[in-house]
């Protein structure tokens, strides 16, 4: 049996490989959610007039690591205190955001937030959305495992490769793919 969480953290390339390498991670898988235009185009999305954010879905099996271990993935990954934006990609398409599937999920991102900020890890303010996931649109094939299949990508050497690293780095014991 496998569980679903959905988290937009920039560009989805990034995010996806990032947790394509923890062990119990079965797919990940990008699309769009959040907005509100019907079966959405990249194209569309990056006008950031469709509402959309960039996001995965990650399908895991909850007895290998929980839902608090995939925020805690998805924390490592991305800066969840910039605003609309991640590295050199701005707009709300790039926006810090959970999407929830129930309200256990939506209750674990909120705590989880809330402990980070106490923890007072960041110079900033967290900014990072938690929703209710109300659809999700996959992403053209093209978008699909795009980091695996475009390791010499300029763009993936500067941002998805150093996501791979921390998470290879800082998850160590739980890295399926290093």
């Amino acid at each position: 049996m496998t569980e679903t969480a959905t988290f937009g953290g920039g560009c989805f390339w990034c995010v996806e490989a990032a947790f394509k390498e923890i062990d119990g991670v079965e797919s990940v898988t990008s699309g769009y959610a959040g907005g509100h235009v019907e079966d959405p185009s990249y194209r569309e999305v990056c006008t950031g007039n469709t509402g959309h954010a960039e996001v995965v879905q990650v399908e895991y099996d909850p007895e290998v690591h929980g839902y608090e271990d995939m925020l805690e993935v998805f924390f490592t990954v991305h800066d969840p205190t910039q605003l609309n934006r991640q590295g050199p990609d701005v707009g709300t398409q790039y926006r810090s955001i959970v999407l929830t599937h129930d309200d256990e999920q939506r209750e674990l991102a909120e705590a989880y937030i809330e402990a980070l900020e106490e923890a007072g890890g960041y110079d900033d303010e967290i900014v990072t959305e938690v929703e209710p996931l109300e659809r999700f649109w996959r992403a053209e094939e093209k978008h699909q495992d795009y980091f695996e299949k475009n390791p010499q990508d300029a763009y993936c050497q500067m941002h998805a490769q150093p996501k791979v690293e921390k998470v290879r780095e800082k998850f160590a014991e739980n890295v399926s793919r290093a």
